[in-house]
């Protein structure tokens, strides 16, 4: 089960299945409102994992309506009927309703150059969101690393036959995504099993692990299956 840290009584909620309305609360169109955009729709993913299903509404301007259609964000809905669960997404400060649990993000600077937007987005999921986020040449350029090494592993290992994703990667993945969405863990998780020996896990079950941890994540991993290194 979801659990949050309500950001403001600091206390631990759990979140039971059930329809959830998430409600982000972006304050002009920079980057800082891109972040909180990307964790809404992190938060709708896991809720979607936990069988929950999940709306996002927001009221979001063209500018940044595009900028997160390039991120894989899913479109927010400017009104939601009422019904179910709300949770407020928003950054430090800033007002919100009291009908439901609040999530801080704090703001994030602009990133350095135009960066590939999955690339931007691993930068951005890497940094624990209540910490602000610098998205500098140094962030892009190991998020970069990043993704070009794990997309060349996961072709790699679709050329294997399949295998189920091993209980303890899964178990280990969803302990760090229900545990108040620290989604740097989650990431440790597939670096940790993308150091390990040849032998301990096959590549079959390392690519659907991979896979699995994408629907959350939403970095396009499988992207290159079939190209030829």
């Amino acid at each position: 089960m979801l659990r949050i840290t309500d950001a403001r009584s600091g206390e631990r909620t759990d979140l039971p299945r059930g329809l959830t309305r998430v409600h982000v609360h972006p304050a002009g169109e920079d980057t800082s409102a891109l972040r909180l955009l990307l964790v809404a729709d992190v938060l709708a993913r896991a809720l979607d994992l936990d069988g929950s299903p999940s709306l996002t509404v927001a009221r979001v301007g063209p500018e940044l309506r595009a900028r997160a259609d390039a991120l894989g964000i899913r479109r927010a809905e400017p009104e939601a009927p009422p019904g179910g669960r709300v949770l407020h997404v928003r950054g430090p400060g800033r007002p919100a309703p009291e009908d439901g649990p609040h999530l801080e993000v704090a703001p994030s600077g602009e990133p350095c150059g135009s960066p590939d937007p999955t690339v931007l987005r691993l930068a951005l999921l890497s940094r624990p969101r209540h910490l602000p986020a610098e998205p500098d040449t140094g962030a892009l350029s190991g998020a970069e690393r990043t993704l070009a090494r794990w997309r060349r592993s996961v072709a790699g290992w679709a050329e294997h036959p399949s295998r189920p994703v091993p209980a303890g990667v899964r178990a280990r993945l969803r302990a760090a995504w229900e545990d108040d969405l620290d989604l740097p863990a989650a990431l440790g998780v597939l670096r940790e099993l993308d150091e390990e020996g040849d032998g301990a896990v096959p590549p079959g079950a390392r690519f659907e692990s991979y896979a699995y941890a994408d629907r959350l994540l939403g970095l396009e991993l499988t992207r290159e299956i079939g190209t030829v290194y």
